[in-house]
């Protein structure tokens, strides 16, 4: 039976591959394999649905990393953000302005508090 660290790589290949959909489905798969994913796997899953410019799988990737307890880093953020900066440059319907003040306060954690600072 395959462990977090083999979907990790799986996810994390997708990623390099342009893979969005499959990386989402070993997540999903994960789940089912009663292994909890870590901000390893969300990372590459947001960074995969970054480079299929899928901003808002990527935005809900992130907010089920708070919902399980898990504290996002650079990457997440980053991905999240890189998403939505192509997507809207593309016209795909992602304006950051506009989202809702409850998926903004996403993106609000540590990383953007210091760097602010």
């Amino acid at each position: 039976m395959p462990h977090s660290i083999s979907y990790n790589a799986g996810i994390s290949a997708c990623e390099k591959g342009e893979q969005w959909q499959r990386a989402m489905l070993l997540l999903i798969e994960m789940r089912e394999a009663k292994l909890q994913p870590d901000v390893t796997s969300y990372s590459a899953g947001i960074s995969a649905c970054e480079k299929g410019i899928q901003w808002q799988k990527a935005l809900s990737l992130l907010s089920e990393m708070r919902e399980v307890k898990l504290e996002a880093d650079i990457l997440s953020y980053s991905g999240v953000i890189s998403a939505g900066e192509k997507a809207s440059g593309l016209g795909l319907g992602c304006h950051w302005p506009l989202i809702e003040p409850s998926k903004v306060a996403l993106l609000r954690g540590p990383v953007f508090a210091s760097s602010a600072a």
